[in-house]
């Protein structure tokens, strides 16, 4: 009788600690929210970091209330025809009976899906149309797959295994980032192209800070032990479980720094991040269902597999993701979703892979021949249709109605200033300039997004300051304050002219332009420091008034605030490494 009390006392005991860790490691899949903002943020340019923090808040704020109204009830709803759930609002009607742990476990599943998005299309998304196709996600495209795989539907049915959400939480966000980045083109100056169209280079745009990325990557392998473990009914399977989410992550990111070490003749850093994340969307589907070898086979893969996918997105599809979504969450849901029917074996404790007449199921390395595979090959198609097709008429619907993409001008400036009205997400830091393909800036591409009324002469003061000594002098200087945005338009101007010495630096300008204030936490801000680009040339040969004229054409827009230019009489240049002075010392500049 004793006995029968003690395994009576441990199993509730067993059952309230697996439910509260439950919700512990829901808790850290919510935290794994400020892993993917500090990723896409430290992988991308500072002058959109604002941008980015916002998209991933509004992705789980936006989330939750769509969950709540139609999301939930179509993921966990009762199975209809093994499509759907049906939906309800039984968090309203029936609260007291509501299964509360059920639903904050699949929202912050259902958040990480759509946040996935926001890295390959970062840096040139209209904040308006990513609310709403990550709303579309949220609400109907993640809960009606789920469904067929968590909630009773018919994918479930047939024994199709997804632990965790290889398939249906990363391989649905990378294929929706796939197709968005596609649709939405490449971030300006990401690709040169010859006069025929031809793509000849890719450019790197790196990540404004590493330390940033790197910090979120530790973030989201901390919440995926959550991600992955959550759902584990014994201690036995949770362990089993960390196990599998440490090993694969590991060794595919030694594998990465291996290969990037071999081929690029240094280990690269970035990269080597986005393998450890590899590793991680790799593992999820079979962490419950795989053992050691399993792990160490897939995290390997997962290792060269991101790297392949960046360069296939770069140079073959020429396709710019910004933050390599695709190559870790796509590629790599994909591989998991298929390890299992290759490395899933029944030595994994609670091991449950059952086919639709109740037969275990093991995987093909493991004695178990193909029908598990071809379940998961199923399975994935099925999905990958799915997620291709809802996702490609959500985001045509906006392209049409309100538009995918920012303006050229908007893009350059940064999202932070022109989306959300932030002159920077770091307070008190000028944004150095973004290198940008010279196509991009000729006559007829560079941007003028509104023509201003504001006659040249005022937008673009010319002040001549006056020579101190008496007589003619032999050079002047011309000095150039500009915005950053159009440097390299007057760089390449210049260097059209005959002129390739200049000095630049980086300055602050302060001031308010009229009839647009700016607000912080509801005050209006009375003065900014703007970053603004000092040129410096000293010329001899060239005439000051051609390079003062072609100045002001590339610079105009007819705004306040195009710039100034000051021209200042100079009596000698003196060549310091030659000792040339004079107009020999300007020959190899001018």
């Amino acid at each position: 009788m004793d006995g029968i009390m003690k395994e009576l006392v441990h199993e509730v005991v067993s059952t309230e600690v697996f439910a509260v860790w439950f919700l512990i490691g829901a808790a850290l899949v919510f935290w794994m929210q400020a892993g993917f903002a500090m990723v896409e943020a430290g992988f991308t340019r500072a002058k959109n970091t604002g941008n980015i923090i916002m998209k991933n808040l509004m992705d789980f704020c936006i989330g939750t209330v769509v969950f709540i109204l139609i999301g939930f009830g179509l993921l966990m709803g009762e199975d209809l025809f093994g499509f759907i759930g049906r939906p309800g609002f039984d968090l309203f009607t029936s609260y007291a009976e509501f299964d509360f742990s059920s639903f904050v476990f699949n929202l912050v599943f259902c958040a990480t899906t759509a946040t996935i998005v926001s890295g390959a299309m970062a840096e040139r998304t209209k904040f308006l149309s990513y609310c709403i196709y990550s709303g579309v996600i949220s609400a109907l495209i993640y809960p009606i797959e789920a469904h067929w795989i968590w909630g009773g539907g018919w994918l479930a049915q047939i024994g199709f295994h997804d632990f965790a959400g290889s398939c249906a939480i990363h391989m649905v966000g990378g294929i929706s980032a796939l197709i968005g980045a596609k649709l939405l083109g490449p971030r300006i100056g990401k690709f040169n192209k010859d006069k025929t169209g031809r793509i000849v280079k890719v450019n790197a745009f790196p990540g404004h800070s590493i330390a940033l990325g790197a910090l979120g990557v530790f973030i989201l392998w901390l919440g995926w032990y959550g991600f992955n473990g959550a759902a584990a009914t014994s201690v036995a399977q949770l362990g089993s479980i960390f196990l599998t989410t440490t090993v694969a992550p590991a060794v595919a990111t030694v594998v990465c720094i291996i290969f990037t070490w071999i081929k690029y003749g240094k280990p690269d850093v970035s990269m080597c991040l986005n393998a450890s994340l590899a590793g991680l969307v790799a593992i999820t589907a079979p962490c419950d269902v795989t053992d050691a070898f399993g792990a160490i086979a897939i995290g390997a893969v997962a290792g060269l597999l991101v790297v392949f996918g960046v360069w296939l997105l770069d140079h073959v599809l020429h396709i710019d993701d910004p933050v390599g979504a695709v190559a870790v969450h796509c590629m790599n849901g994909i591989w998991g979703t298929l390890a299992v029917g290759l490395f899933a074996t029944d030595a994994a404790p609670g091991y449950s892979i059952m086919n639709a007449r109740g037969e275990t199921l093991t995987g093909l390395f493991y004695g178990g021949g193909f029908e598990l595979l071809k379940l998961q090959i199923t399975g994935f198609a099925a999905v990958a249709a799915w997620t291709a097709v809802t996702i490609t008429i959500t985001f045509l619907l906006i392209k049409a109605i309100v538009g995918l993409r920012v303006d050229r001008e908007e893009e350059m400036l940064g999202l932070d200033v022109t989306e959300h009205g932030l002159p920077s997400a770091y307070a008190g830091f000028a944004m150095l300039p973004e290198s940008i393909e010279e196509d991009d800036f000729a006559e007829e591409n560079v941007p003028v997004a509104v023509p201003g009324d504001t006659p040249m002469a005022d937008a673009i003061p010319v002040k001549r300051v006056p020579v101190f000594e008496e007589g003619a002098p032999k050079f002047t200087k011309i000095e150039i304050v500009c915005k950053e945005s159009k440097f390299e338009a007057l760089k390449n101007a210049m260097m059209k002219l005959g002129i390739t010495g200049m000095t630049v630096s980086h300055v602050l300008g302060c001031g308010v332009q009229k009839g647009k204030p700016e607000y912080y936490r509801g005050v209006q801000v009375e003065a900014n420091l703007l970053p603004k680009v000092q040129v410096d040339i000293v010329v001899s040969a060239v005439p000051v008034r051609k390079v003062i004229e072609t100045a002001k054409k590339v610079l105009y827009t007819g705004h306040i605030g195009d710039g100034k230019i000051f021209v200042y009489d100079v009596e000698n240049v003196v060549k310091v490494r030659t000792g040339e002075e004079g107009f020999d010392a300007l020959q190899d500049v001018e």
